[in-house]
């Protein structure tokens, strides 16, 4: 009589791997190399705090999606919200909005500030700056204080809100059709 999928679901399963060391670790080091790769190179999930990014994000609880796909600024473009490790504290990974790209005009300070510099970001041989800015600009620390920094920090572009769950949504930049 043959044995139907439905009355032994995983005996598959157990016919492959049990009594089968070396199947079991291949599969192992299979399964941990794909996630290091997924991980690495494709996407992954970073929870947030901090009153910076008020009120894009809240100060504790959101979770957001990061794509690997614009490591290293690929693709970037002025309205992105980006992750990158900042140069004072490597592998911290900070979120901020991006401001400006190499070449343009920012304002340094606050709208309405007593001093309202504007400053070019300034392209240094093989850095590629981009000037960062959160969204709550009195509650934040950005290329206002540390300059700009190289597009070989960023480590992805933030596409979307995971959690909570009632408030999932998938981030657009508004800036990007802006753009001249």
């Amino acid at each position: 009589m043959p044995i139907s999928f439905a009355s032994r679901p995983f005996s598959w399963l157990k016919s492959r791997f049990i009594g089968h060391p070396f199947r079991v670790a291949t599969a192992t080091l299979q399964a941990c190399f794909f996630y290091h790769l997924f991980h690495e190179f494709g996407y992954t999930t970073v929870p947030v705090w901090g009153a910076s990014m008020l009120p894009t994000f809240e100060v504790m609880g959101d979770w957001l999606i990061i794509s690997k796909r614009y490591r290293r600024g690929r693709g970037i473009e002025v309205g992105d919200v980006v992750q990158f490790d900042p140069v004072a504290a490597p592998g911290a990974g900070v979120i901020k909005r991006v401001l400006g790209l190499e070449g343009d005009y920012v304002l340094r300070n606050s709208p309405g500030a007593k001093y309202n510099d504007m400053i070019q970001v300034i392209l240094r041989p093989a850095l590629a700056p981009l000037a960062l800015i959160m969204n709550n600009v009195d509650a934040s620390r950005d290329s206002r204080h540390f300059g700009p920094i190289p597009m070989a920090l960023i480590r992805g572009k933030v596409i979307g809100k995971a959690f909570p769950w009632k408030e999932r949504r998938w981030i657009v930049n508004e800036l990007a059709s802006d753009r001249t």
